[in-house]
């Protein structure tokens, strides 16, 4: 069942005080947290990212170890780019994992300042295994508000920042799958996420949809099943003929049923098709592109190495975004692990907001 709310007095009121900066809106900075031992694979990924990002606007770049920064350096010489251009900044901060999305801060403008929130994080509810460290990630918000000098509020709810899609005006959508799992938070319920978020975001729609894709460790993400593009349009994506995820699936009725939600939640839906499926390390995956990060002018696409379907999707995604450099980094080592690029990265806003 979704909880879609209507608009009231009292939360006008809230809202005109109170709000998420939407993705697509100026930024300050994008954050990265550097792959360490055990995350070697992505640092090519990390290296692409890194070049485009730093074209465009400020990157800073969260490091562990002094090991671990010499790797990062030569990573991005070896793609023949500059790791000491001037727009990117290197902070040793030691942190335990390279999703920032999931583990960084919750960007709020209240009563006109920008404050950071940091939600609990237990490392995607033990999905990826108990051995799996989180404690120094669940610090990471406190320490990016003591490099911008910014204040934080610290939430008693355990949640990932890649499960909240917001339009940057009144409405968040999000998977109750995620927020609801019982490993991230035992006894809670719709009712008073409702009332937690609206109060946390300053939004007076909360949408929630709910199910698990097949093999998603994260309980079903928002970035992978439903993004905004613009104050009042969502794209869902939605499974094909060609697909893993058959029309029909489980995984289709997830997604249809998501695009229905939101729909009747007001808002104009764009379907975008899985029309493929690619082979990796003897893991089969659909393509999925929903995971794109939206920055300055440019908008970076999970790339699937196929280009039957890299080069329509990318084609896709620069009509969502048309005033914007699209560009596909292929990415099946992350996407093998359980993300892509907006899973990466962290996007701060431009604050005071510059028209």
């Amino acid at each position: 069942m979704s909880l879609i709310t209507t608009n009231s007095q009292a939360n006008e009121t809230t809202y005109k005080t109170k709000r998420v900066p939407a993705e697509w809106e100026r930024q300050e900075a994008i954050w990265m947290q550097w792959p360490g031992y055990w995350e070697k694979d992505y640092e090519i990924t990390f290296a692409k990212i890194s070049e485009i990002v730093s074209r465009y606007e400020k990157l800073n770049i969260l490091y562990d170890s002094k090991q671990i920064y010499e790797d990062a350096q030569k990573a991005i010489r070896d793609i023949e780019a500059d790791p000491n251009n001037k727009n990117i900044y290197w902070h040793k901060v030691p942190n335990d994992n390279a999703w920032m999305r999931d583990n960084g801060p919750v960007y709020v403008i209240d009563n006109n300042e920008l404050r950071i929130q940091n939600w609990n994080f237990d490392a995607w509810g033990g999905a990826f295994g108990s051995d799996i460290s989180f404690q120094l990630d669940n610090t990471i918000p406190d320490k990016v508000g003591e490099i911008l000098g910014l204040p934080v509020d610290h939430i008693d709810i355990v949640h990932e920042r890649g499960n909240l899609e917001f339009n940057g005006s009144d409405a968040v959508i999000l998977n109750w799958s995620t927020i609801g799992d019982t490993n991230r938070n035992l006894n809670y319920n719709k009712q008073q996420a409702e009332i937690d978020l609206k109060k946390h975001f300053g939004v007076t729609k909360v949408i929630f949809i709910e199910g698990v894709p097949e093999g998603d460790l994260t309980k079903g993400h928002i970035d992978g099943i439903a993004r905004f593009i613009g104050l009042r349009t969502v794209v869902v994506v939605e499974c094909t003929t060609q697909s893993l995820c058959q029309p029909g699936s489980k995984d289709a009725e997830i997604y249809d049923k998501a695009a229905e939600i939101i729909g009747k939640a007001g808002f104009q839906i764009k379907r975008e098709p899985i029309e493929g499926f690619v082979k990796y390390n003897d893991q089969m995956f659909d393509t999925n592109y929903m995971n794109w990060l939206v920055g300055n002018g440019f908008v970076i696409v999970p790339g699937f190495g196929n280009p039957e379907t890299d080069i329509p999707a990318k084609s896709r995604i620069q009509s969502y975004f048309p005033n914007r450099n699209v560009y596909l980094i292929e990415m099946l080592s992350s996407w093998a692990a359980g993300g892509g690029v907006h899973c990466h990265t962290n996007d701060q806003p431009l604050f005071p907001i510059s028209k």
